[in-house]
């Protein structure tokens, strides 16, 4: 799920996804403002058919937070 993760932020919003691990954050790490955040959420949704809630993305700061995250919705 990690490196699918990776995949979809490098096709979305162009990151190079190379040092990335589950501890780099999106804002401080990565600088991705809102709307590119919404982006990604956008091709999460899509990738494994979920629905993130809005309250929900406060929680998700890094990368292993999206992944636990996805984790506890039963996707491997």
């Amino acid at each position: 799920m990690f490196d699918k993760i990776l995949e979809i932020m490098n096709e979305q919003l162009g990151i190079d996804v190379a040092g990335i691990t589950e501890d780099t954050t999106f804002r401080d790490d990565l600088r991705i403002d809102s709307l590119d955040l919404y982006e990604l959420v956008t091709a999460l949704e899509d990738e494994y058919g979920i629905e993130i809630q809005p309250d929900e993305l406060d929680g998700l700061k890094s990368i292993g937070d999206v992944v636990n995250y996805l984790a506890d919705k039963g996707i491997e």
